[in-house]
């Protein structure tokens, strides 16, 4: 078997992490999403593994990616870190964010989605406020729990008992929460509640 990459390695790693997590594999945009990168070096990514042997590819059909084998270098559990994270559905105004009456079931997530030591809840992005930073309505929005922010991460806060997810920046005496779409103005608060920070998006097809 030819040696790959540590590039290739971690295309790997994510590849049978997602299909072992989801029971189907990514597709290349969510890979290229994932790592920051763009689909012509998920592509050739892809490619080399296939050449290699490593990975088998069924042409024009999305999430056709199956592992093969996994490199010499690729650990199982108990390495691999599983967390159980609650997915939120409605949020009713008044009822605290994680309260059983906005449950809406569990969904189990491996690193690099969420890393041990830290508490996670995702959810539903709904809205097309945050499109040019590659969040979509319909997306699962995994955040990992945090009572404050530095300028430009991406939050949820709570603002009057609604919910929303910006980027954060600070002004002197207020703060500005700044989507992604030049369709929606900033919104200017002195008195918010930051829950959390966006960690990972996963999105279905």
């Amino acid at each position: 078997m030819r040696q790959i990459t540590d590039r290739q390695q971690e295309v790997l790693n994510f590849i049978s992490y997602s299909t072992k997590t989801n029971s189907y594999p990514p597709t290349v945009r969510e890979i290229s999403d994932h790592f920051n990168i763009s689909i012509r070096a998920v592509q050739d990514h892809i490619a080399a593994l296939q050449k290699k042997g490593f990975i088998s590819i069924k042409p024009k059909s999305s999430r056709s990616i199956k592992v093969l084998q996994e490199s010499s270098s690729f650990q199982e559990e108990p390495e691999t870190f599983i967390g159980k994270v609650p997915v939120l559905g409605t949020v009713a105004a008044g009822k605290p964010l994680l309260s059983e009456e906005n449950l809406d079931g569990y969904i189990n997530l491996t690193e690099p989605f969420v890393r041990p030591g830290k508490s996670y809840f995702a959810l539903r992005v709904r809205g097309t406020s945050m499109i040019n930073a590659g969040i979509l309505e319909g997306d699962l929005a995994i955040i990992e729990q945090a009572s404050t922010a530095v300028d430009g991460q991406i939050i949820v806060a709570v603002i009057d008992d609604a919910i929303t997810l910006k980027r954060y920046y600070k002004e002197s005496g207020r703060v500005k929460l700044q989507p992604e779409n030049p369709a929606f103005q900033p919104i200017y608060c002195t008195d918010l509640r930051i829950v959390g920070i966006l960690s990972n998006i996963v999105r279905t097809y």
